[in-house]
Parts: structure tokens; C-alpha cells; sequence
């Protein structure tokens, strides 16, 4: 498929635009020399509203959703630091939608952290003390659906956003990220390389991986799990990466119109790098990366996080 198809097709999607776009894509002098290689940052870091992040992209998809089934009530789950959360609290209340945020854990005593940012975007949150997954002993989609039976019964009628934002819409949002990348890199005249992203739900590798290899770009995609969170994690990214595929192979002009994807997007294909990097867990750092941390902040001047960028 050429680039100016897959953009023609995912304009037949509606989308809420949350920020600006091309986001920057700059280079790490620092880094770069200190490896011996050129190396980009692309700048997702500080796009969208409350504080912005990578998940505004998806949100611009799901919201857009959310708007049009004429429900009121957004819900969503994280961690109790979650950065999807914050982000759908401040989009949902941007958008004219009432966001409710599930946190499967005891209420802290101060609010503090993302917490504190999403109570004041407006977010209602909801603390319930049990096991919702994230320690690899369920699939990420069981997880939603028993998380999803959870939001209906505390609130009835409303639109539900998987963990993270992880789905086939949501992950639209890196497809189109990926012609961003790839239009840069031919800009700037870059070599063949390779995109490197942290996968926690693993939305934004899916929509990566499908948007590179739907246009046959000489960037690569690669995923570094940062958690173990997951049963079967590689077959939940390329479930989505073929559903992306499906849909924006349709040759009708509505949304709803299956196509027929060409490309297998297998599980043992998914580009993703599962132990290494994920130390003893979610949100447990390491001493490897906080030394990576203070490298590039040395370095570039570059602050990274201890749970996603640093890993």
C-alpha cells in the first residue's frame, strides 16, 4: 500500500486532534557520539493535554468514539501512576465527556503523582482493592473483559477504553505515526534504521509495526517489554496489528467495511524483546536504568522515566 493511500484510509476514521502534528524528531548529538551511531528522540513526550503523552494519539481515535455513541461516561483502568489515565481525564473532560478511572488497589492516603493530576483534570476515580491482572497470570483481553463487566456494573451505559488504550482504533493513532516517521526520515535523509518504543499494553508497538510494514518502509520497529504483564503478549499485539491491517485494507468508503489483509502479522513475527529489559517487573527500576537515565539526561539533557523510556 503507498502512503497516500493508508493516509486517505485512515482519514475515513473519526479523530479528535488533540495536538500538533508532525511531532519533532531530533537528534541526540550527545548520544549519538558517545555510541558512535546517529540516534533520534521523537518528540510524543509532550504532546496532548494534562501533560501530554504517547497515549494522546490513541485517545484521539477512542474519544472520537466515545463522542459519537452519545454515552456521557468515559471509562478506563491503569496503575495508580498510570499515564494513560491522566491523559484520558484531561482529554475526556476536553472533550465533553465525564471520565471515570479504575485503579485496582487501595486508596492512597494524599493524592499525589499522576493521581493528583487526574483528580484535578476532573477525573472520578475509583479505587477497588483486587487482582485485575498485569502480573502475566491472564491475557491482556481477559483482563479487559473482566475489567470492562466491573465499570458496567459501577456505572451502567458508558464507553469503555481498554487498558492503555490497546485495540485496533486506538492503535491508528502510531499507524499514522509511523507515516510521520517515515516521512521525516526520508526528509532528513536518514539510513534504514530502527524505531525503538517501550510496550507496556503494547498499543502504540502494534500500530508501528502495522503502519511501517503496510507501506514498506526501511525503518523496523522493535518493542521492549517493560513489565511481564501480560499472558501471551506477543499474540495481543499481533491480533491488533492484523485488525489494523483488515480495516484499512477495505475498499469501501465507510469504516465498517472489513478488507482482506495481505500480511500475517504472526505472534512469533512480533518484534518485541520480552526479558531482557524488563528487570523484576512493572514499575520496578534498576540499576541499569537509572544509569541509562542519567546518561542521556547528561548527555542531551534528556529526562527519561524509570518504568517506560528508561527500560
Amino acid at each position: 500500500m503507498d502512503r497516500d493511500r493508508l493516509a486517505e484510509r485512515l482519514d475515513r476514521f473519526p479523530r479528535l486532534e488533540l495536538a500538533s502534528y508532525p511531532t519533532p524528531l531530533e537528534r541526540l548529538d550527545g548520544l549519538s557520539r558517545e555510541l558512535g551511531r546517529q540516534v533520534y528522540l521523537k518528540r510524543d513526550d509532550g504532546i496532548g493535554p494534562g501533560m501530554g503523552g504517547n497515549k494522546t494519539r490513541n485517545l484521539e481515535y477512542l474519544l472520537a468514539r466515545a463522542q459519537r455513541s452519545g454515552l456521557a461516561k468515559v471509562a478506563t483502568y491503569g496503575g495508580l501512576q498510570s499515564n494513560h489515565t491522566r491523559i484520558t481525564a484531561a482529554a475526556a473532560r476536553r472533550s465533553g465527556l465525564e471520565p471515570h478511572l479504575f485503579y485496582f488497589a487501595h486508596r492512597p492516603a494524599t493524592l499525589s503523582g499522576n493521581l493528583l493530576l487526574s483528580r484535578l483534570a476532573g477525573g472520578e476515580l475509583h479505587f477497588m482493592p483486587l487482582q485485575a491482572g498485569g502480573d502475566a497470570s491472564m491475557t491482556l483481553e481477559l483482563t479487559d473483559r473482566l475489567v470492562h463487566l466491573v465499570t458496567a456494573l459501577r456505572l451502567g451505559r458508558h464507553t469503555f477504553i481498554p487498558a492503555g488504550g490497546h485495540s485496533w482504533l486506538g492503535s491508528l493513532g502510531y499507524v499514522r505515526a509511523a507515516l510521520e516517521l517515515d516521512a521525516q526520515a526520508r526528509t532528513m535523509d536518514l539510513p534504514p534504521g530502527w524505531v525503538v518504543t517501550a510496550a507496556g499494553t503494547g498499543g502504540t508497538l502494534a500500530g508501528l509495526w502495522a503502519g511501517l510494514e503496510l507501506i514498506g518502509s526501511p525503518l523496523r520497529v522493535l518493542g521492549i517489554d517493560i513489565g511481564r504483564l501480560w499472558k501471551r503478549f506477543p499474540a495481543s499485539i499481533a491480533r491488533v496489528a492484523r485488525q489494523i491491517c483488515v480495516q484499512l485494507s477495505a475498499e469501501g468508503r465507510t469504516a465498517r467495511q472489513a478488507g482482506s489483509c495481505r500480511k500475517r502479522f504472526r505472534a512469533d513475527q512480533v518484534p518485541l524483546v520480552q526479558s531482557i529489559y524488563a528487570g523484576d517487573g512493572y514499575a520496578r527500576d534498576s540499576p541499569a536504568g537509572w544509569a541509562a537515565i542519567r546518561k542521556l539526561a547528561r548527555l542531551d539533557g534528556i529526562p527519561l522515566d524509570p518504568v517506560y523510556t528508561g527500560k
